[in-house]
């Protein structure tokens, strides 16, 4: 094999390396921009104010996502969590994967009503829950064994703690 033939070879490995290394690197910034239209809400931004007998009044403004649902990165038990806001929900479920991270306690079973009809869950409490600077403490919850998802779901036991508004495609959470 000659020089010329050596050096188009290895012109040719170059060009494949360099198709590999740019669609690595297209996906890592395709990925983020989906993460991002997932979850708008990764680092939300709380805002605090004085109220009445100069109570403190946090405030924490959430986007909708791409699909018209209020997601928000937060913190169950000091552990980074993602929730999707669920008004239609009494309770904040966990998905029972999730609960054996968070170390969340299974206790009585019940019954209850989803929208794929009704399924057993177990009775628990979560000691801390944070949507940005918003501290929620015993927060009644249930642990869902269907659930396969990574979400949890924020429904009302956590929400009826919170005045919230709805203003276009903004959500904005306050303390009470």
């Amino acid at each position: 094999m000659n020089l010329s033939e050596q050096q188009s070879k290895m012109g040719k490995w170059m060009l494949i390396i360099a198709w590999i290394a740019g669609l690595g690197l297209l996906t890592l910034v395709f990925d983020e921009q989906l993460t991002e239209q997932f979850n708008p809400n990764r680092s939300p931004v709380s805002a605090t104010s004085q109220g009445v007998n100069s109570q403190q009044i946090i405030e924490v403004k959430l986007q909708q996502n791409r699909g018209g649902h209020y997601v928000i990165s937060g913190q169950v038990n000091h552990q980074p969590v993602v929730f999707m806001l669920d008004t239609g929900a009494t309770h904040v479920s966990v998905p029972r994967h999730m609960a054996q991270r968070l170390n969340l306690r299974a206790g009585t079973m019940y019954p209850v009503q989803t929208a794929n009809g009704i399924i057993q869950v177990a009775q628990t409490t979560i000691e801390q829950l944070s949507i940005g600077d918003i501290q929620l403490f015993n927060v009644a919850a249930s642990i869902n064994p269907n659930d396969q998802s990574d979400e949890i779901l924020l429904g009302m036991s956590a929400l009826k703690r919170l005045e919230f508004t709805q203003k276009g495609k903004w959500l904005i959470l306050r303390n009470l």
